[in-house]
């Protein structure tokens, strides 16, 4: 037998063996890589190869070499992970993996979510990097109207800007489908303020949308006091004063009684026990004609909170800036059980 037919038999017999040897990996280490292995006699034996022929077989030697030591490394490592099974001692206690923690903006959207879908409102959602009909034109907000300035909007290009609020959802929806229709639309909004432990540039709503017919700034009222009660507690008391939102006519703040029982209560409500929570009114009938709903035969109320500010009258947080810097001793305290 020649030694490139000695190569292929020991290539073969090699690719067949797919377990380690029972002698065991050092054996099998010295049968082929060993001084006097098969690998060394055929290295000594190429120097008798013909010259033209010398550089294909010891190309073929270099191949089974390489097998030889992909099999021992690959034997190595099985090895291994089985002696380090075998240290593993089962019966010491084990460790308990740390369980994850719900932002609390997650926390107090789902529990929104939650309170309105009880009584219908759907969930909507739209794109952050909006047009200008969606979130402005539509919604009633005139050429020279504030929100429009570089002042309040990030404009990310011509008629594109990062959304500043999710009425712009609303519209879509009103756009795409006909009343009756009892909505709700949370996501993350964008405007260009400073920021403080009372305001960011970027934040979360919540906004909602009736429209049917005969629907009264009385179905408000009643919509608001039971998001209230079931959010603050049963006696929850609400109030609404007069206000503006170029989209509802009219229009109105909501403020929850917070109460005056501690330095705090008196600190956050200014000394009157009223706290504001959100906005709303009913839908200026020029909207509904934007989206193509008759309004003569159909009106709708809207409402709209943030949620941070919920959160932080819920959870106690004095600084807005917590809620986007992932300082994990802040999450943890919203750790699930």
């Amino acid at each position: 037998m020649d030694l490139k037919e000695r190569i292929e038999k020991l290539e073969a017999e090699l690719n067949a063996l797919k377990e380690l040897p029972a002698s065991g990996l050092e054996a099998f280490r010295i049968a082929y890589a060993g001084k006097k292995g098969h690998l060394k006699q055929l290295y000594e034996e190429l120097k008798d190869v013909p010259n033209e022929m010398k550089k294909e077989v010891g190309q073929s030697i270099n191949g089974l070499r390489m097998l030889v030591d992909e099999k021992i490394a690959s034997w190595k490592d099985h090895e291994s992970s089985d002696s380090a099974k075998e240290r593993i001692d089962s019966s010491r206690p084990g460790h308990s993996s740390a369980t994850g923690s719900i932002h609390p903006i997650t926390l107090v959207k789902e529990e929104i979510i939650d309170i309105f879908s009880r009584i219908g409102f759907s969930l909507s959602e739209g794109p952050e990097i909006e047009d200008d009909w969606h979130n402005f034109s539509a919604l009633n907000f005139p050429p020279e109207h504030p929100a429009r300035d570089m002042q309040d909007t990030f404009f990310v290009g011509k008629d594109e800007a990062l959304r500043t609020h999710t009425s712009s959802v609303q519209v879509r929806v009103m756009e795409g489908s006909q009343p009756p229709i009892r909505t709700i639309s949370p996501g993350r909004v964008f405007r260009n303020e400073a920021i403080s432990s009372r305001s960011h540039c970027m934040f979360h709503q919540i906004e909602g949308l009736y429209i049917d017919k005969g629907v009264s700034f009385a179905d408000l009222k009643q919509t608001l006091l039971y998001f209230a009660k079931e959010f603050l507690g049963e006696k929850t008391d609400i109030r609404l004063r007069p206000s503006y939102f170029p989209f509802t006519e009219p229009s109105a703040e909501v403020d929850v009684y917070w109460g005056l029982e501690t330095e705090t209560d008196y600190r956050i409500t200014k000394g009157t026990g009223w706290l504001e929570i959100m906005g709303c009114g009913m839908v200026d009938p020029e909207v509904l004609k934007n989206c193509n709903i008759d309004p003569e035969v159909y009106s709708g109320f809207a409402f709209g909170m943030g949620i941070e500010r919920i959160a932080m009258l819920r959870y106690q947080i004095p600084d807005i800036r917590m809620f986007f810097e992932n300082d994990v001793r802040f999450l943890n305290q919203f750790r699930t059980l």
